[in-house]
């Protein structure tokens, strides 16, 4: 028996699903006591509008916080 590849998850395609997952995403780590900074919700609000993808997101969220 092998064992299967897990795909990724596809990125949400209309502006209202991103919205949601990005709301998601947010609740999901204020219950870890996470909080979103202004600059962070600022490019998550770029890639809900569809100016940026999902890697450009996470490459400057990576790069704010020194993950290069």
């Amino acid at each position: 028996m092998s064992a299967s590849k897990r795909s990724a998850s596809p990125t949400p395609s209309s502006e209202a699903q991103r919205w949601f997952a990005l709301e998601q995403a947010e609740h999901s780590g204020e219950m870890e006591g996470l909080h979103v900074d202004p600059a962070t919700r600022a490019d998550a609000a770029e890639w809900v509008a569809g100016r940026i993808d999902v890697d450009e997101l996470v490459a400057r969220g990576r790069a704010r916080y020194g993950l290069q």
